[in-house]
């Protein structure tokens, strides 16, 4: 029985791969010389309702002033957590789970200079997190665009590389350790000499996704790439396989204060220090900052700073990334810092072009630099199946994850599938 629903899933997935690289008659007619590339162009744009696989619907009206794409993706996930301090209280745990439900709406409106774009999760963090992006932004030129409204803060490449986009089943420790995450503001960037150089600057609210403060504080972010070889898009894995090799390098800062709180101990409730309401992700249980938010103790403003340098590297089938991310807060009354560091590595080889890759990544995260024993360090193994490029894969890894201060190494295994439409 087994046997058979295996075939059965397997021929599905040949089935699907098959239609989702299909060409259409256009391009079949321009390819064999019977239209020309001009003719090629008129029937598109005479289109008001086309399809292009990963990149969804487009509506087009009749006086090519406004612009409708939407589409959306899935993503569905195996993990089992094979914990080291396993006991009753502390059990493996084996998760299904639909990891992303997205939906996405982009395009242009009066004119094609002024574009807009939303994206919404139906998965992760609930309705104060169904809404990820939503801005317009209007290009003076290449080299000086204004976005306003709520998207990705600027800071980590790994971070603004789109999950769909992974050569892992998700992002490094070290990457969502330090990224802000989503925040609204208003952004300048641009693109210089066929983006030889580009950067991005913008003011943000300061408390993340969806989320909006009544102080007078807010997060300041920037970028610089120098790309000098040419054009890198901010996707892992070389599926281009490129015949000349493309460099990518990186920087990032990021400044913002945030409020702490100190709640005393209470009867059977502990002490705690929590910050004001947000939705910042390195202040996160999960983030540098949210790890070591004890060593605040008293009502104060921390001011927190952030900085980090990338590389990306791609040719014939190998790609190799990597960054160094590093972060502190002082606390404005108690004078107390919290420093801390991490970095990854990680390199990607398709031993079937374009089909199969292979790839490993160290990640390391010093949670409190001067502490002993705060540090995280992940080991992960990856092999991918792209069927249809990022649109319809399949992907799983295995990561090797230690923790220092619990002396514990424990093993993750996933398996996930992902379908752009």
């Amino acid at each position: 029985m087994k046997k058979h629903l295996i075939g059965a899933g397997l021929l599905c997935l040949l089935v699907i791969s098959q239609s989702a690289t299909a060409k259409t008659l256009e391009e079949v007619l321009k390819e064999k010389g019977v239209i020309t590339e001009e003719d090629y162009k008129a029937v598109i744009k005479s289109r008001q309702l086309d399809y292009k696989p990963g990149k969804g619907f487009s509506l087009n009206s009749p006086d090519e002033h406004f612009q409708l794409n939407f589409g959306g993706y899935l993503q569905t996930r195996y993990s089992f957590n094979d914990l080291d301090a396993n006991s009753a209280t502390t059990p493996d745990i084996s998760k299904f789970e639909m990891k992303a439900l997205k939906l996405t709406f982009n395009g242009y409106a009066y004119n094609k200079d002024l574009t807009y774009a939303i994206q919404t999760n139906f998965v992760q963090g609930g309705s104060s997190k169904i809404i990820e992006q939503g801005y317009m932004n209007y290009r003076l030129r290449d080299e000086v665009q204004i976005l306003a409204g709520q998207t990705n803060v600027p800071f980590g490449r790994q971070w603004l590389n789109s999950t769909t986009g992974l050569e892992f089943v998700d992002r490094a420790y070290a990457s969502d350790a330090f990224r802000p995450g989503y925040d609204t503001g208003l952004k300048l960037h641009g693109k210089i000499a066929d983006s030889l150089l580009t950067y991005e600057v913008g003011a943000y609210g300061g408390v993340g996704q969806s989320t909006y403060r009544a102080t007078n504080n807010n997060a300041l972010a920037a970028r610089v790439t120098v790309n000098p070889f040419g054009p890198m898009t901010y996707s892992e894995g070389e599926l281009e396989q490129s015949t000349k090799p493309l460099l990518s390098l990186g920087g990032n800062y990021y400044l913002n204060t945030l409020k702490a709180t100190y709640t005393p101990a209470s009867g059977t409730i502990k002490a705690s220090t929590v910050l004001e309401t947000n939705n910042v992700d390195l202040a996160a249980s999960t983030g540098w900052l949210g790890k070591g938010l004890s060593k605040f103790t008293s009502t104060e403003n921390l001011d927190i700073s952030s900085f980090g340098f990338d590389v990306a590297f791609k040719w014939n089938g190998v790609s190799l990334q990597s960054e160094y991310l590093r972060g502190e807060a002082y606390g404005k009354t108690s004078h107390k810092n919290l420093r801390a560091e991490g970095y990854y590595a990680q390199v990607g080889y398709f031993v079937i072009p374009k089909t199969v890759e292979l790839a490993t990544r160290y990640s390391f995260v010093d949670l409190d630099r001067d502490a002993h024993n705060k540090h995280i360090a992940d080991i992960t193994g990856a092999v991918s199946w792209y069927i249809s490029k990022h649109n319809l894969k399949i992907q799983s890894d295995v990561t090797n994850s230690y923790n220092k201060q619990a002396s514990t190494h424990d093993l993750l295994y996933r398996l996930q599938a992902q379908l752009m439409f």
